[in-house]
Parts: C-alpha cells; sequence; structure tokens
C-alpha cells in the first residue's frame, strides 16, 4: 500500500515528531511511505520521498479576514495539487497531520485519514474541519478525547478513534538526585501559550539555589512566538537560566531536571514532552489544561494547577522538591502508566491497525 503523508508544517513541532515516530513501523509493514509539506523544513531529511506543496511555509497563529480570504483562493489549487501527487504516488491513502491541507485534500477524492493533534479554537476552524470531514468520510484519529470534542458534533461514531500519543523509552540513565541541587525546566517550542515567561516569573519566587532550564526555539515562521522569546530573555535576566535552544535529544535534557513544568495556556492537548518525562522517570507540574488531565492523575503520577499564575506554580513546584517520598512515588508512577499506555510500539500498533482498515475498506 503507498501512503501519502501530508503535514501544514515543514518545522518539527509536536504533530511532526509524531509523524517521523510512525514512519518506521509504516515501512517496516512494507507500505510505500511519500510526504509533502508546505516549505524545505527539517521534516524532508527524515523521508526519502518528499515534495514541497502549496505556496510555501505557513504562519501559525490566529488568522486574519485576508489570510482567510487568501486561503480561499489558495483551496482549489492546493485540491489539484494533491490530486495529482496523490495520483502520481498510486495512494492508497492520504494521511493528513495537520488541520490547514484537510479541507484541499478531501476535495482530492481520496480515502482520507486525518490526525487532529489539536483543539480548534474557531468555530468556523471546527467548522471547516467537520464538515471537510463529514464530506470525505474520512477517518478521524485523535491524540485525545479534548481535540476531538468540536468535531464530533459532525462525524458518526465509527469514523474516530482516539488514540494518546506514545514515545520512546529514555535512553539517558538520570544520575544520582543531588540533594543540594534543584534543577526544574520547560521544554518545547516557544510560544505564548506554551507559559515559558510564567516559568520565568515563578522562578522569581522560588530560593536562590534554585536553577532553571528553557529548551525550545519559536517554529513555523512566526513573527509573534519570536518576539515573545525575547520577552522571556528579558524577563529572566540576572536568574540562574539556562536557554539551551532547539534539541532533539529530548532524553539527555531530561536527565538533568529534577522537574518538569508544562504550564501550558486553555487549549492545550496531550503534549508528547509529558509522555517523555514519564517515560524518564521525571515528575510533571502542568496546568490543568485541555487534554493534560486525561494523562496526568494530580498526585498519582504527576502535579495538577489549576493554571499558569506565577504565584501559585512557583508554590507547587517547591511543594513537589520539598516532599520526597512523595516526588519518589510520582516519578514511579507516571514511569509505570507510560509502560502501560503511552509507549511508541502501542502507539504505532494502534495507528497502523487503523491505516491496515481504512485501506482494506478502500480495496474493497
Amino acid at each position: 500500500m503507498n501512503i501519502l503523508f501530508l503535514d501544514q508544517f515543514s518545522d518539527l513541532g509536536g504533530a511532526q515528531r509524531c509523524l517521523i515516530d510512525l514512519l518506521p513501523a509504516v515501512r517496516a509493514r512494507g507500505w510505500r511511505i511519500h510526504v509533502a509539506a508546505p516549505g524545505a523544513g527539517p521534516l524532508k531529511d527524515y523521508v526519502e520521498d518528499y515534495h514541497e506543496i502549496g505556496s510555501g511555509p505557513y504562519e501559525s497563529g490566529a488568522k486574519t479576514a485576508r489570510d482567510l480570504f487568501h486561503f480561499a483562493q489558495e483551496l482549489p489549487k492546493l485540491a489539484r495539487e494533491i490530486s495529482d501527487l496523490a495520483k502520481q504516488c498510486s495512494a492508497g491513502i492520504v494521511y493528513v497531520n495537520g488541520p490547514r491541507l484537510l479541507p484541499a485534500a478531501a476535495m482530492a477524492r481520496f480515502p482520507l485519514v486525518f490526525h487532529c493533534h489539536s483543539h480548534a479554537r474557531h468555530r468556523y476552524a471546527a467548522a471547516l474541519a467537520g464538515v471537510s470531514l463529514a464530506t470525505a468520510n474520512a477517518t478521524v484519529i485523535a491524540s485525545c478525547h479534548f481535540v476531538a470534542e468540536p468535531l464530533c458534533v459532525y462525524l458518526a461514531p465509527n469514523q474516530l478513534t482516539v488514540v494518546y500519543n506514545g514515545v520512546d523509552p529514555a535512553t539517558t540513565p538520570r544520575p544520582e538526585r543531588n540533594g543540594s541541587v534543584r534543577r526544574i525546566g520547560i521544554i518545547g517550542r516557544i510560544a505564548y501559550e506554551k507559559g515559558q515567561l510564567e516559568f520565568v516569573q515563578a522562578a522569581r519566587l522560588l530560593p536562590a539555589d534554585y536553577t532553571f532550564t528553557i529548551c525550545g526555539a519559536p517554529l513555523f515562521s512566526n513573527p509573534a512566538a519570536r518576539d515573545y522569546f525575547q520577552q522571556v530573555r528579558k524577563a529572566a535576566a540576572g536568574l540562574p537560566v539556562e536557554f539551551l535552544g532547539w534539541r532533539d535529544d529530548i532524553h539527555t535534557v531530561l536527565a538533568g531536571l529534577d522537574l518538569l513544568v508544562v504550564p501550558s495556556a486553555p487549549g492545550e492537548a496531550t503534549t508528547r514532552v509529558i509522555l517523555e518525562a514519564f517515560a524518564a522517570g521525571v515528575p510533571v507540574v502542568a496546568t490543568r489544561s485541555g487534554g493534560i488531565p486525561e494523562i496526568i492523575a494530580d498526585g498519582e503520577t504527576g502535579y495538577l494547577i489549576p493554571d499558569a499564575n506565577p504565584t501559585p506554580l512557583a508554590l507547587k513546584i517547591r511543594q513537589a522538591l520539598d516532599e520526597e517520598t512523595h516526588w519518589r512515588r510520582i516519578a514511579c508512577n507516571a514511569r509505570r502508566a507510560w509502560r502501560e499506555r503511552y509507549t511508541l510500539a502501542q502507539y504505532q500498533s494502534r495507528i497502523l491497525n487503523i491505516l491496515e482498515k481504512v485501506g482494506a475498506s478502500a480495496r474493497t
């Protein structure tokens, strides 16, 4: 079976890393992989058959009326481009890894799988995605129930399956924890909704012997994210904060942390860095945002706070690190949860089973 994978970005955010994790299992099944995305970012380095489509790299963030008008004008051309590419690849399935290309892919009239990694924050976006999926009779994979919710009204129950992300085991052993040092980190794309600024503001309220790590960079050609990054750096002046930039070796970064903080704004899905922390045995403090409570049980596999307000965030960080016995139990429980529910092998198997069913149905 030939599969055409479409992504709306060629930079490596969370959704793109999920796609990269899936591809080796697809190859092992003997299926042929074709990947297409706007732009020539680092995604192309992970595939042999890569195609650039669309008018260039898209930007993330809110869209203006002008942006939407331009998108509507571009849609028929993009649909023809996807259709021609699918025919060229003899695609049995078109797998769409993000909503921006979904309407055009639905118009291309090939068996369609949509992997939904994010919550449609605007009603028009949910309606556009939902109508496209219903029209194409698409199969939908959602990374959690939270991101699936806006689409459910448009779909039959058998069209949608929730498959939580999965990650590899930690490859870098964690050193013995030094009781005199506390290192707290935040890992991920630099953007206002990820909470790096609140993290730095909380750092100012913590003891002087705590140190902090910010790992990540602005992505997706987003000028607002670059401006936000400068705000974060300015707010961190004078604090023991280390900026690592973008890193692919997340397990190495996690191995140096006592605690991971995920202070996401409302609307977050089940960010995969939480599962990477589970696998590495690093406790997590996170906001009770979006799909995060679907994978963190407060007080059992991590710590949840209502929002990213710096004062309660700082209090929870200190409480977590001061309660040594509880800290270790949380880490052990989280690693067990990863082993039982969130391994990469489980994730790959569930996605491949869905693709197999879609492919078999398309052939009959």
